[in-house]
């Protein structure tokens, strides 16, 4: 449902919590779709899709706050190290 996105929650339903660094690193390429090393609000919106074809688009107020739960150093955009520790703070 709309608006009913928990990221802590998200990551331990899907496994991801459990993963090796390894295995994270690779959820982070697979999601960060423009290669750029980063991911970005854009590619962040379409996060549930990376896990399942016929996830929903996270909400702009949901992305934001996965943006802002993320973005350690304030750049706007997670990168490899943030995202790992996002998923180990969750």
């Amino acid at each position: 449902a709309a608006e009913s996105f928990n990221y802590k929650k998200f990551f331990e339903m899907v496994g991801l919590k459990k993963k090796s660094p390894e295995d994270v690193k690779k959820v982070f390429h697979i999601l960060d779709k423009d290669r750029s090393g980063f991911i970005e609000e854009e590619e962040l919106k379409f996060v549930l899709k990376g896990f399942t074809p016929d996830g929903r688009d996270l909400s702009d107020k949901e992305t934001k706050a996965l943006l802002a739960a993320g973005d350690k150093d304030g750049d706007g955009k997670i990168g490899a190290d943030e995202f790992a520790t996002l998923v180990a703070e969750s």
